[in-house]
């Protein structure tokens, strides 16, 4: 009983602790607002929302304990109970972040992605509603968000505009409209609560996370916390992300012209823009990770899933400039449209990106760093992934550990020379392994991410997304795209090598690296055609 009572006392100043802090962001929210009204409304929100997140973690915490309370550590009755209150207090949580908004549907679809670090319960039921099920907006408080930032209504600004939304995320919603001169656009209206609650929920979630700290120093997601007070805001201004679009398109012209085609964002209406109106080029594409609709436009989704991770390793390993939030809502696959077909009668794909307001730059040391673990991880080769992931602020304590979340593999597999040591069958016994290490290296994970520098944090996010697209595709992970991932890598070391040497000896030293690189690619390469000689000869 000693135990309950400590944990009543922990639960207790938690919920005291929120109050206090929303009494606090209340007044001095009153207290420095221009606008009285919406200091007021803000005011008596911030409490509410806050009295749910101690209500939702009191229950949380009584849940694990309770139901955990008696049963052996290690025995089968205590994982089915421990997974049950998984399932419920996910479920919790979910609630917590639709009831909230904004931010808190960000800290859900962070959740989702990290398959390293919580419970697959809370990440299947984050990733399958914090993507595709989010609150929306009424017509009367977009209606606002028009006449503040055009000066019009909808219905005076374009032709046609659909009330209802076709789509609506953690801080906007989309809705097609149709301009003057007949042109079909998407409209992205900001919601309206994320203006008003945003600077409030930052303090009060950060308040959350550091007493849960304090009360359970294990539990320590303040990186996360400092990551998005960083780049929320940027997410927030929409004329920062319709830069974003134009500059990641000049990217792929300039450094990967051989696939720049089979890339592409929406064109966006400048004149129509604000910082919390965005207007697009509407394209019409169905989501990268709808197999059965990819198929029926005659698309393989194997040549979708080579050209996602051909575009995302262009982008982290000779750009620099990354696309963070590459979800399933977040790229759309269209036929090219100058109408190019493969050798086999199959149309080929273009990728179409969505939603840049969440991009990351790569210093060049950082880039080449990034891409050398890459290449040292598809070549089996342990002292290059030690140095890099050393480099890249892992330490020499845990870059295997680094190399085991980057990868989702233990680390005989990730040294195995096997073609495909690398590849993630996404079975249920794969999933059960992932969970067990999770669970047994919890504190040393929770350690690595406080490590790591937050473009890198952002970096596995991109990976996390990448892996779940892949997996839909290809029911698995494929040894194609771990191919690609260890070619453009290895292009981009060779590349920068051949830059900064100054003499013929040095030049001739990077020509034979190159000529190893490509002899082993190519060996890879041959032994993935081997294998599906194989496999078709079983069938």
């Amino acid at each position: 009983m000693g135990v309950r009572a400590f944990l009543r006392a922990k639960t207790k100043l938690l919920l005291a602790a929120t109050a206090v802090a929303g009494a606090g962001a209340g007044a001095g929210a009153i207290a420095t607002s221009d606008d009285p009204a919406s200091a007021f409304k803000l005011a008596t929100a911030v409490p509410l929302r806050l009295f749910r997140d101690a209500a939702t973690a009191a229950c949380i915490v009584y849940d694990y304990e309770y139901s955990l309370w008696g049963l052996p550590e290690g025995s089968k009755e205590r994982e089915r109970v421990k997974r049950e209150v998984h399932s419920r207090s996910a479920l919790k949580l979910q609630e917590l972040c639709f009831r909230n908004g904004g931010i808190y549907i960000k800290l859900g679809q962070h959740i989702s992605q990290l398959e390293y670090l919580v419970p697959d319960e809370y990440v299947q039921v984050m990733r399958h509603s914090m993507l595709n099920k989010c609150p929306v907006s009424s017509y009367e408080q977009v209606l606002k968000v028009f006449k503040k930032e055009l000066g019009g209504a909808p219905d005076e600004i374009f032709d046609e505009f659909d009330p209802v939304p076709i789509a609506s995320a953690s801080l906007a919603q989309v809705h097609i409209a149709r301009t003057h001169d007949g042109q079909q656009v998407a409209v992205k209206v900001q919601h309206t609560h994320m203006t008003d609650t945003a600077e409030a929920d930052y303090a009060t979630v950060e308040l959350i996370v550091n007493v849960l700290h304090r009360l359970f120093p294990s539990f320590d997601y303040r990186w996360l916390v400092d990551e998005m007070r960083e780049s929320l805001p940027k997410e927030l201004d929409f004329s920062n992300e319709a830069k974003n679009s134009i500059k990641c398109m000049e990217n792929f012209r300039r450094f990967s012209p051989h696939i720049a085609e089979y890339v592409y964002a929406p064109k966006v209406y400048w004149n129509l823009s604000t910082s919390k109106l965005l207007v697009m080029e509407f394209i019409d594409g169905v989501q990268v990770n709808d197999c059965r609709a990819i198929q029926k436009l005659c698309i393989q989704p194997s040549d979708v899933s080579k050209l996602l991770s051909q575009a995302f390793a262009e982008m982290m390993f000779k750009h620099g400039f990354v696309h963070c939030d590459p979800h399933a809502a977040n790229v759309l696959v269209r036929p090219l449209p100058s109408g190019s077909r493969s050798i086999f009668g199959k149309r080929k794909p273009q990728l179409v990106l969505l939603d840049h307001g969440l991009y990351k730059d790569l210093d060049d040391t950082m880039r080449l760093n990034y891409a050398s673990l890459w290449k040292g991880l598809v070549f089996s080769d342990a002292n290059a992934i030690k140095e890099n992931s050393t480099k890249l602020g892992a330490g020499d304590d845990l870059y295997v550990l680094f190399a085991g979340i980057l990868t989702m593999r233990p680390w005989n597999k990730v040294i195995d020379p096997a073609v495909d040591h690398l590849v993630v069958k996404g079975t249920d016994g794969d999933r059960s392994e992932l969970q067990m290490y999770a669970s047994q290296y919890f504190p040393q994970i929770t350690e690595l991410l406080g490590r790591l520098p937050r473009v890198i944090l952002l970096m596995l996010k991109t990976n996390d997304c990448l892996r779940a697209v892949n997996r839909a595709l290809m029911e698995g992970s494929s040894v194609e795209t771990f191919l690609i991932v260890g070619r453009v890598s290895s292009e981009a070391v060779i590349e920068s090598k051949f830059l900064h040497s100054k003499s013929i000896l040095s030049r001739l030293h990077v020509w034979f690296e190159e000529f190893l690189s490509e002899a082993r690619l190519f060996g890879l390469q041959f032994a993935v055609w081997l294998l599906k000689f194989q496999k078709a000869l079983t069938l």
